[in-house]
Protein backbone atom coordinates (compact mmCIF):
# COMPACT_ATOMS: atom_id res chain seq x y z
CA UNK A 1 0.00 0.00 0.00
CA UNK A 2 2.84 2.40 0.85
CA UNK A 3 4.41 2.08 -2.59
CA UNK A 4 1.04 2.45 -4.27
CA UNK A 5 0.39 5.78 -2.52
CA UNK A 6 3.84 7.17 -3.25
CA UNK A 7 3.64 6.03 -6.90
CA UNK A 8 0.28 7.74 -7.27
CA UNK A 9 1.62 10.93 -5.70
CA UNK A 10 4.57 10.92 -8.10
CA UNK A 11 2.17 10.53 -11.03
CA UNK A 12 0.05 13.44 -9.81
CA UNK A 13 3.05 15.70 -9.18
CA UNK A 14 4.42 14.84 -12.60
CA UNK A 15 1.08 15.64 -14.26
CA UNK A 16 0.84 19.00 -12.50
CA UNK A 17 4.43 20.10 -12.97
CA UNK A 18 4.55 18.97 -16.60
CA UNK A 19 1.41 21.01 -17.33
CA UNK A 20 2.82 24.07 -15.56
CA UNK A 21 6.16 23.74 -17.35
CA UNK A 22 4.26 23.69 -20.65
CA UNK A 23 2.53 26.95 -19.70
CA UNK A 24 -0.80 25.31 -18.95
CA UNK A 25 -2.96 25.91 -15.90
CA UNK A 26 -3.55 23.38 -13.15
CA UNK A 27 -7.05 23.41 -11.65
CA UNK A 28 -7.03 24.11 -7.90
CA UNK A 29 -8.94 20.89 -7.23
CA UNK A 30 -6.17 18.81 -8.76
CA UNK A 31 -3.61 20.41 -6.45
CA UNK A 32 -5.88 20.19 -3.40
CA UNK A 33 -6.63 16.49 -3.95
CA UNK A 34 -2.92 15.78 -4.21
CA UNK A 35 -2.20 17.74 -1.04
CA UNK A 36 -4.85 15.69 0.76
CA UNK A 37 -3.23 12.50 -0.48
CA UNK A 38 0.14 13.75 0.77
CA UNK A 39 -1.33 14.34 4.22
CA UNK A 40 -2.99 10.90 4.18
CA UNK A 41 0.32 9.26 3.17
CA UNK A 42 1.96 10.91 6.17
CA UNK A 43 -0.85 9.87 8.54
CA UNK A 44 -0.78 6.20 7.50
CA UNK A 45 3.02 6.10 7.70
CA UNK A 46 3.64 5.63 3.98
CA UNK A 47 6.35 8.29 4.05
CA UNK A 48 7.61 11.19 6.14
CA UNK A 49 7.00 14.81 5.21
CA UNK A 50 10.69 15.12 4.28
CA UNK A 51 10.56 12.05 2.03
CA UNK A 52 7.45 13.35 0.28
CA UNK A 53 8.97 16.81 -0.16
CA UNK A 54 12.12 15.30 -1.68
CA UNK A 55 10.07 13.11 -4.03
CA UNK A 56 7.96 16.10 -5.06
CA UNK A 57 11.15 18.09 -5.70
CA UNK A 58 12.41 15.26 -7.93
CA UNK A 59 9.22 15.46 -10.02
CA UNK A 60 9.51 19.25 -10.19
CA UNK A 61 13.14 19.00 -11.27
CA UNK A 62 12.18 16.50 -13.99
CA UNK A 63 9.55 18.87 -15.40
CA UNK A 64 11.36 22.21 -15.04
CA UNK A 65 15.03 21.22 -15.06
CA UNK A 66 15.63 22.93 -11.73
CA UNK A 67 14.69 22.43 -8.10
CA UNK A 68 11.86 23.96 -6.10
CA UNK A 69 14.50 25.87 -4.12
CA UNK A 70 15.89 27.34 -7.33
CA UNK A 71 12.48 28.76 -8.26
CA UNK A 72 11.00 29.60 -4.86
CA UNK A 73 14.08 30.13 -2.67
CA UNK A 74 15.86 27.92 -0.17
CA UNK A 75 13.06 28.52 2.33
CA UNK A 76 10.29 27.55 -0.10
CA UNK A 77 8.75 25.29 2.53
CA UNK A 78 8.20 28.36 4.70
CA UNK A 79 6.04 29.77 1.89
CA UNK A 80 4.42 26.41 1.15
CA UNK A 81 4.40 24.39 4.39
CA UNK A 82 3.71 20.67 4.10
CA UNK A 83 1.50 19.45 2.46
CA UNK A 84 1.18 22.52 0.22
CA UNK A 85 2.32 22.15 -3.38
CA UNK A 86 3.83 25.18 -5.13
CA UNK A 87 1.67 24.75 -8.23
CA UNK A 88 -0.40 27.70 -9.30
CA UNK A 89 -2.39 28.68 -12.33
CA UNK A 90 -1.31 31.76 -14.19
CA UNK A 91 -2.95 34.98 -13.07
CA UNK A 92 -6.01 35.91 -15.04
CA UNK A 93 -5.72 39.11 -17.05
CA UNK A 94 -7.31 42.11 -15.38
CA UNK A 95 -9.00 44.73 -17.49
CA UNK A 96 -10.00 48.08 -16.02
CA UNK A 97 -13.73 48.73 -15.89
CA UNK A 98 -13.30 52.45 -16.51
CA UNK A 99 -11.31 54.41 -19.04
CA UNK A 100 -9.14 56.01 -16.34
Amino acid sequence: MKKKITRELARRWTDMFTALAAGEDVPPGQRLHCEGMMEAALLVGAASAQELSRAMDDCYREAFGRSLAADFGADWQGLFPFPQIPAMARRAPVYPSTSE
